[in-house]
């Protein structure tokens, strides 16, 4: 899981770079979305352990030791919980650009300054 950690931190670079370079409002979301979403990657392998399955008991696991044959579901719960909070704040950018487009007729942020 290494390279997913790997893959993860890049993309977390690259919605940095967006952020800090990108001038239009809707590009700005869209990298905080695949910031977000590096994020995302990172927690979920970190929560990985190879040789172990998901936290879903039946009666075969059962008849093993399931303390050493599952993952722990604490980082894919605050991932699940992560995308929907990243999913709502999203929603609530977008509305604010639609209220600040209607305003202004621009999305470059250069317009909003006083």
């Amino acid at each position: 899981m290494i390279i997913v950690s790997i893959f993860g931190v890049i993309i977390v670079l690259i919605g940095i770079w967006g952020l800090l370079t990108k001038k239009n409002i809707i590009k700005i979301i869209i990298s905080f979305t695949i910031l977000d979403t590096g994020v995302h990657l990172i927690m979920v392998s970190i929560g990985y352990i190879k040789g172990r399955t998901a936290p879903i008991l039946d009666n075969e696991l059962l008849k093993n030791n399931p303390i050493s044959n599952i993952v722990d579901p604490i980082p894919s719960a605050l991932v699940l919980t992560a995308i929907v909070i990243g999913l709502a704040i999203t929603a609530l950018m977008l509305v604010f650009v639609v209220k600040m487009y209607n305003e202004k007729k621009s999305l470059n942020v250069e317009d909003y300054k006083k």
